[in-house]
């Protein structure tokens, strides 16, 4: 009799230790997803800006058309790049960043382009328009910034021994995090 209640609190000791671990991941999970809706919302307001940029560019400057239509071309293949932070993998990440990056190397060339034109650099709305850029990649940086941490924090919990153990029975597994763009590597040329 005594043994049979000793196991019975040994295994009520385990259930409550393993409920309570994985109500400690539960958060720890949501939490890397809001972080993951941030990201995608600040490229998003990204998306949002450039064709005003693009008009903007258009209306005061008349210069290498291909240099419009590839941010036109990047933007519209980024935006199709759909990533659900529920089943976010290191490739995928990789596929978004990729979309993302050659996004972001087309609007440096735009800008690049635009230093050529004083009318244009002198236009109130291309200035509102480059600040407006500027704080989305800042705030995009900072969204970016707090899902990494945010990632950190739950692998490291799902890490943790002995809740490394049945974590992935609960399919809670280590999240990726963003990694620097291998073209970051090198400082963009920028010549006049």
């Amino acid at each position: 009799m005594k043994k049979g209640l000793i196991a019975l609190a040994v295994l009520a000791a385990l259930v409550l230790w393993v409920w309570s671990s994985y109500n400690g991941l539960v958060p720890k999970d949501e939490d890397v997803k809001e972080k993951w809706a941030n990201v995608q919302n600040q490229y998003q307001r990204r998306m949002d800006l450039i064709p005003n940029l693009v008009n903007t560019v258009k209306g005061a400057a008349d210069f290498e058309k291909q240099t419009l239509t590839d941010v036109i071309e990047a933007r519209a293949k980024a935006t199709q790049m759909k990533v659900d932070a529920s089943n976010l993998t290191p490739e995928k990440l990789k596929e978004f960043q990729a979309a993302q990056g050659q996004l972001s190397q087309a609007m440096g060339r735009l800008m690049v382009v635009s230093e050529n034109y004083p009318v244009l650099k002198a236009n109130q709305n291309f200035l509102d328009l480059q600040t407006q850029l500027e704080g989305t990649e800042n705030r995009i940086t900072a969204a970016r910034n707090d899902y990494n941490a945010s990632v950190k924090d739950f692998n490291v919990s799902v890490r943790k021994f002995p809740v490394n153990v049945f974590s992935g029975m609960f399919h809670m597994s280590m999240k990726p995090t963003f990694e620097a763009d291998q073209a970051a590597q090198k400082a963009p040329s920028v010549s006049f």
